[in-house]
C-alpha cells in the first residue's frame, strides 16, 4: 500500500470515529435509546453487516482463539463506553477515554519493543495539551467516579482491541469475528441491566448507522491501517477524532466555533503531525 494511499484510510478511519462519537451521543444524551440496548444493537448491526460482507467475499468464517482477545477488548470498549456516557460530561469523557487509550497504547508499544523516538513523545505531549484545551470538563460537573472509572475501562479495551490488529492478515474476517464473540455478552448485559428509556425508532436508527458503519466497518478499516502505524502512532492519530468530531459539531449541527476550539484543534493537530512525521509510514 503507497503512504498517500495509507494516510487517506487512516483520515476515513478517523472520520468514522468522530461520526461514530456523534452519533453515540446524540442518541443517549436525547434519552431516544439506553445503553445496553444501543451497544447490543450496535454490536449486532456491526456483526450482521460484516459476516454478510465476509460470506459473500469467502465463504462462513470460522473464530479461532486468536480472535477472542479482540473480541473481549471490543466487548470491554463497547460496554464501558455506553453506560459511561449516562453519567459524565461529553467533554470529561472524552478526555478521559483518549487519555487512557493513548496511555494504554504507549505502554503497549513499549512492551512490544517499538522504538518510540522523543520527537513522537513531544508530538504526543503537545497533542493531549490540546486536547485537555478542546475537552476541558467544566469545574461544576461531577466527574461520577465509578462513570469515569468505565470509561477508562473502556479505553483500556479498546487499545486491547487495537493492538490484538496489529498482526491480523485479514481484517474483514477479524473484525467480524470480534463482533461476532462480543454479540452474547452484550445480549447478557442488556438482560441483566435493563435500560430505564425504552428505545424509539430515531434511536434504533442511530445505533443500527454506529454498528454497522461507523463501527463495523471503520473498525474493519481500522486493522487494515494498523500494521503501518504501529501502537505508538495509532495512539496519537486517535488524538485527532475530538477534533474531528466538535469541527463536525460546528459544521452538521450548528454549533458554535470559538478561538478556543480554533486554538486547541491547532495544537492537537500540530501535535500530531509532529509526531507521525518521524520516520517513514511502512508499506
Amino acid at each position: 500500500m503507497s503512504a498517500p494511499v495509507h494516510a487517506a484510510l487512516v483520515l476515513v478511519t478517523l472520520v468514522a470515529f468522530a461520526a461514530n462519537s456523534l452519533l453515540n451521543r446524540a442518541a443517549l444524551v436525547d434519552g431516544a435509546i439506553g445503553p445496553a440496548s444501543f451497544a447490543l444493537i450496535r454490536v449486532a448491526a456491526g456483526a450482521a453487516t460484516l459476516l454478510a460482507l465476509v460470506v459473500f467475499r469467502t465463504g462462513v468464517p470460522r473464530p479461532r482463539l486468536r480472535n477472542v482477545p479482540a473480541a473481549a477488548g471490543l466487548t470491554l470498549y463497547m460496554l464501558g463506553f455506553s453506560f459511561a456516557y449516562l453519567s459524565l460530561d461529553a467533554g470529561f469523557g472524552a478526555l478521559l477515554l483518549f487519555a487512557a487509550v493513548q496511555t494504554a497504547m504507549f505502554a503497549g508499544a513499549l512492551l512490544l519493543r517499538e522504538p518510540v523516538p522523543p520527537r513522537r513523545w513531544f508530538g504526543a505531549v503537545i497533542a493531549l495539551a490540546g486536547l485537555v484545551l478542546l475537552v476541558r470538563p467544566d469545574p461544576g460537573v461531577d466527574s461520577a467516579p465509578f462513570a469515569a472509572a468505565l470509561m477508562v475501562l473502556a479505553a483500556i479495551g479498546w487499545a486491547g482491541f487495537s493492538l490484538a490488529g496489529r498482526a491480523s492478515a485479514a481484517p474483514l474476517n477479524d473484525t467480524a469475528l470480534a463482533f461476532l464473540l462480543c454479540l452474547p455478552v452484550t445480549v447478557l448485559a442488556w438482560w441483566l441491566i435493563p435500560d430505564v428509556a425504552s428505545p424509539t425508532s430515531y434511536g434504533i436508527t442511530l445505533a443500527v448507522i454506529s454498528g454497522a458503519v461507523t463501527s463495523g466497518c471503520g473498525y474493519a478499516l481500522w486493522y487494515l491501517v494498523l500494521p503501518g502505524l504501529g501502537p505508538s502512532r495509532a495512539a496519537v492519530a486517535q488524538l485527532s477524532v475530538p477534533v474531528i468530531a466538535a469541527l463536525g459539531g460546528v459544521v452538521l449541527l450548528g454549533e458554535a466555533l470559538s478561538l478556543t476550539m480554533v486554538i486547541a484543534g491547532a495544537l492537537v493537530l500540530g501535535g500530531v503531525a509532529v509526531s507521525l512525521g518521524s520516520g517513514q509510514t511502512r508499506r
